[in-house]
């Protein structure tokens, strides 16, 4: 059975660079062997503000972060914040939160200098907030306009590699703490089941 993650980007303008940025993580766990990636794009989709009531692309977006064993959250900064565009996916994740106990790693792209860490800053506190394993070493990617040529190929390997790194974190958080937890949860059920 494959691993399943899900990419969510935080960006709805046509030709974004945090949807570049993110190909870049899912083309390396693509390339992974058992690894399955959905991105999920919520220019696709009717999120409601809050107060407003549900979807039903709301409620599919909860269950598939809810289903995923890991997630990524990549978002702009905008004036020295996440994007509204991400702030309202995690609005649309219920309460509790579908990301309650899943972990969580962080893209973060800015065109200025010092890249996006207060938007990655803020992300993980709301991320910790409704109860996610934020993963240590967000990636913030800076002057991202001038890293992707007309094909979306970043121009950059040490920052090709650094975005890259977004996904072998995540799984290799998944091989060493939660694979070893479901492993050994099984071998208790079964356990369990045997002495009754």
């Amino acid at each position: 059975m494959p691993l399943n993650i899900v990419a969510i980007q935080g960006s709805v303008r046509p030709g974004n660079y945090t949807a570049k940025a993110l190909a870049v993580v899912v083309d390396e766990l693509r390339g992974r062997p058992n690894v399955h990636c959905d991105v999920v794009d919520p220019a696709a989709m009717h999120l409601p503000f809050p107060g407003q009531g549900d979807s039903a692309d709301a409620e599919a977006l909860a269950q598939h972060v809810r289903d995923a064993a890991g997630v990524i959250l990549a978002t702009p900064e905008y004036h020295g914040s996440l994007s509204s565009v991400m702030k309202l996916v995690l609005e649309n994740l219920g309460f509790p939160s579908a990301l309650a106990g899943k972990p969580v790693a962080l893209l973060g792209v800015a065109a200025g200098q010092i890249g996006a860490i207060k938007s990655l800053e803020q992300l993980r506190s709301v991320c910790s907030h409704v109860g996610a394993i934020v993963l240590p070493g967000p990636v913030s990617v800076a002057n991202v306009r001038g890293l992707f040529d007309e094909e979306g190929r970043c121009t950059d390997e040490k920052v090709e590699r650094q975005i890259r790194g977004v996904a072998t974190t995540l799984l290799d958080y998944i091989e060493r703490a939660v694979c070893p937890a479901i492993a050994l949860e099984h071998m208790v059920r079964e356990g369990a089941g045997r002495s009754s």
